[in-house]
């Protein structure tokens, strides 16, 4: 590609389509790489019932398309690339792609997302959506009345566990160890909730759906006595960490211990004049659709301002 872009987006999840809305209607002719999972997270999710505007709910997958058509008759051009390489030392930005494509920007927006941490069992992908899940904010409202399962130790599967008590008849934390890893104050309340059990030293071997299509129960083993035991389940959440997909921008953008993209306090702006990061790429805390859109909403808007400030 000869003529640089006026802005260029990484990721086509809620935060990059947003910000494509945003920037196309600013006349900012943007193109989107939809990487290797074009729609983001969003698209293992069955029913989404918590994003406004949506009353009766809507399918993942089906919301993504919605957001990618709005992107799209505004002018947002879509391709199914991922990026590989980029090159942020000078403007304009280089990014080179798996379709062997080199891609020349003014400004850059990073919406790569981040990716739940699974742990590699063959039927806990097979039952995403059907019982297996990665977001108790998201879908715990589908466990109303089930008996349901967590795995992790730290302070994200404490509140998981305890979010879910609101829906679920009972909730079992899966723990590794002997001891939680999570604050004090996120321990205590596990371990005070009459609905949660805590399992010391047990680890999840394979998750069973007995040909139904669903999660029917766990195979789980002590840690320690290796002793194996089958239970029933109606669900399994994970929440063993996400990882943000951020490893294209090691060396280059300033990123936290865990691989967050840091931005300035209340905006999307990198320590990359030109670079923006809005979504899961940036945000450890929230990792909802509804506030990832919002981000993608600032990173397009602080492009356009910053482009005004170029004279580009």
């Amino acid at each position: 590609m000869t003529d640089a872009l006026k802005t260029l987006i990484l990721g086509s999840g809620p935060a990059g389509y947003t910000a494509a809305i945003y920037a196309a209607r600013a006349n900012l002719a943007p193109v989107v790489l939809a990487g290797n999972q074009p729609g983001g997270q969003l698209t293992i999710t069955s029913d989404v019932e918590n994003y406004p505007g949506f009353p009766e709910g809507v399918m993942g997958p089906e919301m993504m398309e919605m957001f990618k058509r709005q992107a799209e008759r505004f002018g947002t051009k879509v391709e199914y690339e991922l990026a590989e390489k980029v090159d942020l030392s000078r403007r304009p930005f280089r990014v080179w792609t798996n379709a062997e494509k080199e891609y020349r920007t003014q400004s850059l927006i990073v919406a790569t997302g981040a990716s739940a941490l699974y742990l590699g069992l063959e039927n806990e992908k097979k039952l995403q959506g059907r019982g297996v899940s990665a977001c108790a904010t998201c879908d715990g409202f589908f466990f109303k009345g089930k008996k349901v399962y967590v795995v992790g130790g730290g302070d994200s599967a404490c509140e998981e566990a305890s979010f879910l008590t609101k829906f679920a008849r009972e909730v079992h934390l899966l723990v590794r160890r002997d001891a939680l890893r999570a604050s004090k104050i996120m321990q205590q309340r596990v371990l005070e909730h009459p609905k949660v059990t805590v399992h010391w030293n047990t680890q999840v071997l394979d998750v069973l759906d007995v040909a139904q299509g669903k999660v029917t129960g766990l195979l789980l083993e002590d840690t320690k006595t290796k002793a194996r035991r089958q239970v029933d389940a109606e669900g399994l959440f994970l929440a063993i960490g996400h990882r943000p997909n951020t490893e294209l921008f090691k060396g280059m953008l300033d990123l936290d211990p865990v691989g967050y993209i840091r931005t300035v306090p209340g905006k999307t702006a990198t320590n990359i004049a030109g670079v923006f990061a809005c979504g899961d790429a940036q945000d450890s805390y929230y990792r909802q659709a509804i506030t990832a859109a919002g981000t993608g909403c600032m990173a397009a808007i602080e492009v356009e301002r910053w482009l005004e400030a170029q004279h580009a």
